[in-house]
């Protein structure tokens, strides 16, 4: 999959996206036997709905033998195998390698839903927690360790102090799942069971065939989500303090798709059909790519039949900020999560030959001991053997720079992320060109990155001084005081498919996270790296992903009946409100807010949605009838008479947005339902807040009186006016009881923007 340029945001990503970009081309390509001279790649036949009851799923194997047979020939499959996988557990479909005009003829076939080729998807604490208000002490209910929390990933490291089974029981009766366990894996009580998925591909050096996590990330985000309370944990002293996870009792399930050559659609699939039979709660996926159509998308599939079966999927928005429409996940099943600081900045002093000193970020964790070093601008450092200039060697980048001119010395460079000069044998380095409000995570070396300001001062110290010098300190803990707010890295909306469906959802901490990580795995993600630690910081919305899973299995803990819907309205509604003046793009940077772990399992109200109604909204996004049936396996159709171009706006979604060609012509109606979740007999009251001048918004009827528990009530909001020239306005719309304040983000905004 396409990964971000570099030079302007690589450092603010996970930086194993640089170990996998090497090999992260969009599809997985197979040379055929010596035989053919075609090239087959691995392509995914999605059927739908899985095979019903009365039909053994041992029949589908024969099933999708017989329909590459009929596409590629029974001869050609007796020669080389070509189906990888069945999908059969928990929905219909295959992987196989097939050409293009195989898989177009397969397109073709009855009971097919869609057949797209398998891409790679890319991987997008002792503070988080307490910083968003979830204090250790916070009420828990018993059925906390009945919860499992099904994580999507690289794997885990099943060793690490996070996933003690220690005072847990047996695993809950419900669980289906099992521990494709190995000489060098075992789960336990709190780790449940662990699958792993590399269908179609040679291994590659350094793989572990097994569950077990070598990259970090899958072990970081499981004890994220769910590891246990452990004392004293740190990187190397920086963040020392209790790390744990939102559910510390729950249980946790495994399935590893996460490989150094990255991770494959029908791998994804895989694990998503396992994991919805297995009886897992929540699903966990800090991982993603945006798709243009809801069901050639691996995990919007998947998600959408883990709805189905009341699992809500908690998804990362992506690392490809800060433009619009860069969000990766965006489906309205299941819970799209931004990225947040939190009151914990990393400060790093340089210090140079004439005293001064500047401060920079980065997690930085080696000393010199105060030890100065020749300092040399990478710009005056070109590998000039290797055809490069002082034009690409400022910045950086593996490969750029003169070994000979700085070994042993500290470079200055213009980019963010100074592989190169660790490469090239530096003893550390400076970077310039940092955004304000952002974090950068460990680098293989000495490292911080300064301001333009301080950088450009650097570099005049340099060009005037005969033998310039310098030295990096070690970090130092301080108060970030604007948090929270959305780092440049997070992926913004607007929604690139469905513009009236809001996305982001919500926003929760993800950046500088210290959890728990494999001592086999370089801290920063880079080979050569020998640092071994067993906790580790790491920014991304990967990191914001596991804590909404957290937060999501909480509230179901509270709630086991409550439907994927509700548990997502609760988390919406309850978000504490951001500040646009740290976040310009507002709502499309961060949804409705800083998620509240607190108030999440008490909404009051919940706007909840079943099958029938991701049915509905399908059917006025243009699906057809046939298709649909193919995918739920109901006898609904989607009716001719019905104006589903109005339905496109009305899913019963917490949050309203509304796109217009013309901004100063805005026109649109949104009907909502609200399900008494709060006190028996309540009367809400609506209040619109913040709602520009020119821009009109009712609510009718403007009053919710309820008389149970469980009761459904329907409102109207009636948009109406002009946003003048504003490409995008923000207000709120609150149903207040005195007890319960229901708030849901409204956004109108220009198309065009």
């Amino acid at each position: 999959m396409d990964l971000v340029p570099w030079s302007r945001k690589g450092f603010f990503h996970v930086v194993w996206f640089l170990l996998l970009s090497l090999t992260c081309t969009l599809l997985i390509e197979v040379t055929h036997s010596a035989a053919h001279t075609d090239t087959r790649k691995v392509y995914i036949v999605y059927m739908g709905d899985k095979p019903k009851l009365d039909i053994p799923t041992t029949t589908t194997l024969p099933l999708h033998v017989n329909m590459l047979q009929n596409v590629v020939g029974s001869s050609n499959i007796e020669q080389e195998p070509h189906l990888l996988h069945s999908y059969k557990r928990s929905f219909n479909g295959f992987a196989a390698k097939l050409t293009e005009e195989e898989a177009q003829k397969m397109a073709g076939m009855a009971g097919v839903v869609s057949v797209f080729p398998s891409r790679k998807q890319k991987l997008h604490t002792t503070r988080s927690w307490n910083f968003i208000g979830f204090h250790e002490n916070v009420k828990r209910s018993t059925v906390e360790s009945d919860i499992i929390v099904g994580m999507i990933d690289s794997g885990v490291w099943p060793e690490s102090a996070s996933f003690s089974d220690a005072g847990f029981g047996p695993p809950p009766k419900k669980w289906k799942g099992t521990c494709q366990g190995s000489s060098n894996f075992t789960c336990n009580k709190k780790i449940i069971g662990a699958r792993y998925y590399h269908n179609g591909r040679p291994f590659v050096k350094g793989d572990i065939k097994s569950p077990r996590d070598s990259n970090g990330h899958g072990t970081h985000t499981a004890s994220t989500a769910a590891g246990n309370l452990v004392s004293k944990a740190s990187l190397f002293g920086l963040g020392s303090g209790r790390a744990r996870g939102g559910v510390p009792s729950a249980r946790i399930a495994v399935y590893k798709v996460g490989w150094s050559d990255g991770i494959s659609d029908d791998d994804i699939l895989a694990a998503f059909d396992d994991a919805i039979a297995d009886g897992v709660d929540i699903l966990s996926l800090s991982l993603g790519k945006a798709e243009d159509d809801y069901f050639r998308d691996s995990i919007s599939i998947g998600a959408f039949h883990a709805l189905r079966k009341g699992i809500l999927t908690s998804t990362a928005a992506g690392n490809d900020g800060p433009g619009p429409k860069t969000i990766a996940n965006f489906a309205p099943w299941f819970l799209s999560v931004a990225a947040t600081t939190i009151d914990r900045e990393f400060v790093t002093k340089v210090q140079l030959g004439n005293q001064k000193i500047y401060e920079g970020i980065v997690t930085n964790t080696f000393d010199l001991k105060g030890k100065f070093y020749p300092l040399i601008y990478a710009g005056d450092a070109p590998n000039r053997t290797a055809g490069y200039d002082e034009s690409t060697s400022k910045t950086c980048e593996p490969g750029t720079l003169d070994h000979n001119l700085v070994k042993g010395k500290i470079v200055l460079c213009d980019g963010t992320t100074g592989y190169g000069a660790y490469f090239a044998g530096a003893v550390g380095v400076i970077l310039q060109s940092r955004p304000v409000a952002d974090v950068l995570d460990p680098l293989p070396m000495p490292a911080s990155c300064l301001g333009l300001d301080s950088g450009n001062s650097i570099y005049y110290y340099i060009t005037s001084t005969r033998n310039p010098t310098a030295t990096i300190f070690k970090s130092t803990e301080d108060i970030d005081t604007l948090s929270p707010y959305v780092p440049s890295f997070s992926s913004r909306g607007p929604n690139p498919v469905t513009p009236n469906i809001l996305k982001p959802d919500i926003a929760a901490p993800g950046a500088s996270i210290l959890a728990a990580f494999p001592p086999i795995a370089p801290v920063s993600f880079v080979q050569g790296d020998d640092r071994v630690a067993s906790y580790n910081f790491v920014s991304g919305t990967s990191m914001a992903c596991p804590h909404a899973t957290g937060v999501a299995a909480y509230v179901k803990s509270f709630h086991p009946n409550w439907s994927p819907a509700a548990i997502q309205s609760a988390i919406i509604t309850t978000a504490k409100p951001l500040s646009p003046d740290l976040n310009p793009e507002a709502e499309f940077a961060y949804g409705a807010g800083q998620i509240d772990p607190v108030r999440a399992p008490y909404p009051g109200l919940v706007y909840d949605a079943t099958e029938l109604d991701y049915i509905e909204f399908l059917c006025a996004q243009g699906y057809s009838t046939k298709l649909l049936q193919s995918i739920t396996g109901h006898k609904s159709s989607c009716s001719s008479k019905t104006n589903y171009g109005a339905l496109s706006d009305n899913l019963n979604y917490p949050s309203f947005a509304l796109s217009s060609s013309n901004p100063n012509c805005i026109s649109g109606v949104f009907n909502r339902t609200a399900t008494n979740v709060g006190s028996p007999r309540s009367a809400y009251k609506a209040k619109v807040i913040g709602a520009t001048k020119g821009l009109e918004i009712k609510v009718n009827p403007s009053i919710l009186s309820f008389s149970s528990l469980g009761q459904k009530l329907s409102f109207q909001v009636t948009v109406k006016g002009s946003i003048h020239h504003k490409s995008r306005v923000s207000a709120s719309l609150v149903w207040d009881d005195g007890t319960f304040q229901v708030r849901s983000p409204i956004v109108v905004y220009a198309i065009y923007y």
